[in-house]
């Protein structure tokens, strides 16, 4: 055996395990190493005597180069969500106006947002005062009372 040699296919073969690595891990970093090495790939095709020192150095400066450029164009092109609160279900509520579930005492209370719960946060009130979200912290609503925030 006069030694290893990395032919064209080796390379593709290595872009498909980087292309399943991208769709296993979340971000966009493998899809760019995996296009350097279907590039390589493709060089060592059409130039079938590069020593494999020369492929690998071409792979990995590919893989920076594309990686460089993946982040900027990613960076570059952020795309605007329609709605930006979908993940955030308490950060729907803030300035929406509900009636008290349970009276607030010393401080804390419950309200009723369609068919959940909510701790509340707020000045001492009676049950059915309508209260207006003003923040969430983590589960629990600040709230202040809807007619005039003075109260």
């Amino acid at each position: 055996m006069t030694g290893f040699e990395l032919v064209f296919w080796y390379w593709w073969v290595f872009a498909l395990v980087f292309l399943v690595l991208e769709i296993l891990v979340t971000g966009f970093f493998f899809l760019w190493i995996a296009a350097a090495a279907a590039i390589t790939g493709g060089m060592v095709g059409l130039i079938p005597s590069v020593s494999i020192e020369t492929q690998i150095a071409v792979f990995s400066l590919l893989s920076i180069a594309a990686i460089v450029a993946g982040k900027f164009f990613v960076t570059k092109n952020i795309v605007a969500s329609d709605h930006p609160l979908l993940n955030k279900r308490g950060a729907q509520y803030i300035g929406r106006v509900f009636n008290l579930y349970e009276a607030i005492e010393n401080g804390e209370g419950k309200i009723k947002v369609d068919d959940s719960i909510w701790k509340v946060h707020g000045k001492d009130c009676d049950i059915n005062t309508k209260v207006k979200v003003t923040a969430v912290r983590g589960t629990v609503f600040n709230i202040e009372h809807a007619n005039n925030g003075n109260d």
